[in-house]
């Protein structure tokens, strides 16, 4: 063909005719015109009219493919930032999107029918499982902090020991948070150590809050001291302050029951006189992204009434996921069945391993004999700045390049492990790739595209 053609008779092709009927047909005229614009500029040779209607096609097709895709999350954190953290249960996924299908009474009283208030889907259960007064959401937590320092103390100042100024994914820092929030930041303390008598002595006329930040993703070891929560409480208290602490991934229960790490729970925080916490939906909890705010009825309902609240507030998909993941900690027996963040976490080690053992043969099968692949222990990490230095028992089918170029040739399988139609996202470490197995749940799925490796 030495003339393009026109687009008219481009789409009168059988494979883009079918394409208009399943995308419409402005899409397929648009992707038509798009390559037939890249050949009239690019200066090339024609294609013959086939080869035009299957790039036109293939662009129609990739119009309406969608960004956001499943991968296998082979890295060996489990709440992975980059991955989306939690994976949500059943019963969350469901309920989501019965909010998204259906009318449902996100801001409507059944009882009275008159208008509701959307907190109270959750709100009752918050406060069950953490003992606080009173609780509200909004749509992360970063965002929660941002609107109780605005509420509680804009314009004012907040008491923070300078060893608790922790930075968190995306160069996200909490001086940053607190100046957004009109607040001004008064240090105390020194990096490794503070103490109680630092906190009293910056207390002023000025001074709105004492605040906690745990810091859930690094640790400083050594010569080191911190003012407990009850302390701080008792030196707010007594000033009449309130004492705000943001737990960052907040644990809902007691991670040692289940055999992992410990991590500070909610409800303890409340029992030592915090007034308010505020922690992450899609971390520990289990569940989807959101800011949960839990204490004192009186400071709740002052954070409520901000006009920032309803600039953060959470969607009706996101209070549906969120009930059904809290309901699940009304069955505690069952919850490492019933939470994909703890089912994967406490997943026993030599389930992991014989799930190596298996996979291994078939990765190197479909590799070659370029590669050597074996099976490795390996530590597996929570994630998301939940107990960064703590690890999981783990193993891996550890992928390693049989001659010279050893980082070319890893940086080239992993590019091909992404390529898969569901992406393989592993680690690389010690001049090789890792497989980490423990969130590898679907087995058939991810055996059955290695075969596109050959």
């Amino acid at each position: 063909m030495n003339r393009l053609p026109s687009v008219d008779l481009l789409i009168r092709q059988p494979g883009l005719a079918a394409l208009a009927g399943e995308h419409g047909h402005n899409l397929v005229v648009g992707a038509a015109r798009a390559v037939l614009e890249r050949h009239r500029s690019g200066g090339e040779a024609v294609p013959s009219l086939d080869m035009l209607a299957e790039q036109a096609a293939a662009e129609a097709r990739g119009r309406t493919a969608t960004a956001l895709q499943r991968v296998y999350n082979l890295t060996g954190t489990v709440l992975h930032t980059n991955l989306g953290r939690a994976q949500l249960a059943e019963a969350a996924i469901d309920h989501a999107a019965m909010a998204m299908r259906e009318a449902c009474a996100l801001e409507f009283d059944l009882a009275t029918g008159g208008r509701g208030d959307r907190d109270t889907i959750v709100e009752g259960l918050i406060c069950e499982l953490t003992g606080a007064e009173a609780a509200t959401v909004v749509n992360n937590n970063a965002a929660a902090v941002l609107l109780v320092l605005a509420a509680l103390a804009g314009r004012r100042e907040v008491v923070v020991s300078r060893g608790e100024l922790v930075e968190i994914g995306g160069a996200f820092r909490v001086p940053d948070v607190m100046r957004a929030a009109n607040v001004k930041l008064v240090e105390v303390g020194t990096t490794n150590r503070t103490h109680a008598r630092d906190f009293e002595a910056a207390i002023g006329p000025k001074t709105a809050a004492l605040m906690k930040v745990h810091a859930s993703n690094y640790r400083i070891e050594g010569f080191t001291k911190a003012v407990a929560q009850s302390e701080v409480a008792a030196i707010a208290h007594a000033h009449g302050l309130p004492f705000i602490e943001d737990l960052g991934a907040g644990s809902l229960i007691d991670l040692v029951a289940l055999g992992l790490p410990a991590e500070p729970v909610v409800r303890d925080c409340i029992a030592a006189g915090v007034d308010v916490v505020t922690f992450s939906g899609d971390k520990l909890l289990g569940g989807p992204q959101a800011g949960l705010i839990a204490g004192r009825k009186d400071l709740i309902a002052k954070i409520k009434k901000h006009p920032l609240k309803r600039a953060l507030r959470v969607s009706k998909m996101t209070l549906g996921a969120l009930e059904a993941t809290l309901l699940a900690y009304r069955k505690p027996d069952l919850l490492t069945r019933d939470l994909p963040t703890y089912r994967l976490l406490t997943r026993p080690e030599g389930e992991i391993a014989a799930l190596a053992e298996r996979m291994a043969p078939l990765v190197g099968a479909a590799l070659g004999t370029g590669w050597h692949v074996t099976v490795t222990p390996v530590g597996s990490q929570v994630g998301s700045g939940s107990l960064p230095e703590e690890v999981i028992a783990s193993h891996a089918v550890c992928i390693a390049p049989a001659g010279k170029g050893s980082g070319k040739a890893l940086a080239a399988l992993a590019d091909r492990l992404r390529a898969l139609p569901v992406p393989v996202i592993g680690r690389v470490a010690g001049g090789s790739l890792l497989l980490d197995m423990r969130c590898l749940e679907d087995e058939a799925g991810f055996s059955a595209q290695l075969e596109l490796l050959k």
